[in-house]
């Protein structure tokens, strides 16, 4: 008789063929990790799932006002929004500030991430130390540092005017450079880690075998180096762009009411005028068009370099 994995006595002493012990075991194995689980998978369902689920009823219901009595189900709140110029430049203004951001991350953060990939273990730990340091410290903390450097007559100022480059306070609070600058400076550890998290798993043969065969470091960079790092690259834009799109406070403090990015605009309709439903609506358009971008954007990379992407 094929054994099951059970003894013969317990065979016998039922007479009816038993579970195999390896499925008992997978079957408690599974069990134990859906109890460790469970904790962490109540609060997201209680305190993010539920929520969702509730703003994104809200966003159909369409009152007049503060009257609730005469509240009905439509999508008016998405037309409202999509017909009217004022929310779409907001649309257009939280884009373009996030894309900004994410080139100035970019350029930025590449330089340091691979530096961080070329250097000793040693020197990597401090430099991580170094790129991660800034997310200690509240972004309110970060973005007033930044406001007194980018207010008019500041820091900035002061230093171009000295040396002669400009010739009065350059505008760069309460602007939409302002907003960039902030935001690249709040979620640039981000990128840096992100790219070089893939520069580390690059297997430096490579890059020797591409100077052996005569390629200029130059050349080795952009047809060795960049390519295999491009995972660690899509990664990092989307992180960035995905937080920029959704980020309040550093808008609010460095582009005020000039730079009214749909985050803003959410807060004002919800907390200043009471319009929960069209707030709500707009919360989900928002956060519509970030996953329709981010998917777009990383299909693309997947297709285009898809061997990299394995």
């Amino acid at each position: 008789m094929e054994n099951l994995g059970y003894s013969p006595d317990q065979k016998m002493s039922t007479g009816l063929p038993l579970a195999p012990k390896r499925k008992v075991n997978v079957f408690r194995k599974y069990m134990a990790a859906m109890l460790l689980l469970a904790p962490l998978l109540l609060f997201i369902l209680a305190f993010f799932v539920v929520p969702m689920i509730y703003v994104f009823y809200l966003s159909f219901i369409e009152v007049e006002g503060l009257d609730v009595s005469n509240a009905s189900y439509s999508i008016g709140n998405y037309l409202t929004f999509f017909t009217d110029p004022y929310f779409l430049r907001s649309l257009w203004m939280t884009i373009k500030v996030s894309v900004y951001a994410v080139i100035i991350a970019l350029i930025l953060g590449y330089p340091i991430a691979l530096t961080m990939a070329k250097s000793s273990a040693r020197v990597r730990g401090y430099l991580t130390l170094l790129v991660a340091s800034p997310l200690l410290i509240s972004v309110v903390v970060r973005n007033f540092g930044w406001y007194l450097l980018l207010v008019p007559n500041g820091v900035i100022d002061q230093f171009l005017m000295g040396i002669g480059i400009t010739d009065s306070p350059l505008k760069l609070l309460f602007s939409v450079e302002g907003v960039v600058i902030g935001l690249a400076n709040s979620f640039l550890p981000f990128m840096v880690l992100s790219i070089a998290t893939s520069l580390y798993n690059i297997d430096p043969s490579l890059e020797k075998a591409s100077s052996i065969i005569g390629a200029s470091p130059l050349r080795t960079f952009f047809t060795v180096t960049l390519p295999l790092s491009l995972p660690g690259v899509v990664a990092g834009i989307v992180l960035v762009f995905s937080m920029s799109m959704s980020s309040y406070v550093t808008p609010a403090l460095m582009g005020g009411a000039n730079v009214p990015v749909l985050p803003i605009v959410i807060y004002e309709q919800i907390n200043t005028l009471f319009r929960w439903t069209f707030g709500s609506a707009i919360s989900y358009i928002l956060l519509g068009v970030t996953l329709i971008s981010v998917t777009i954007f990383s299909r693309i990379f997947e297709r285009k370099f898809k061997e990299v992407f394995r």
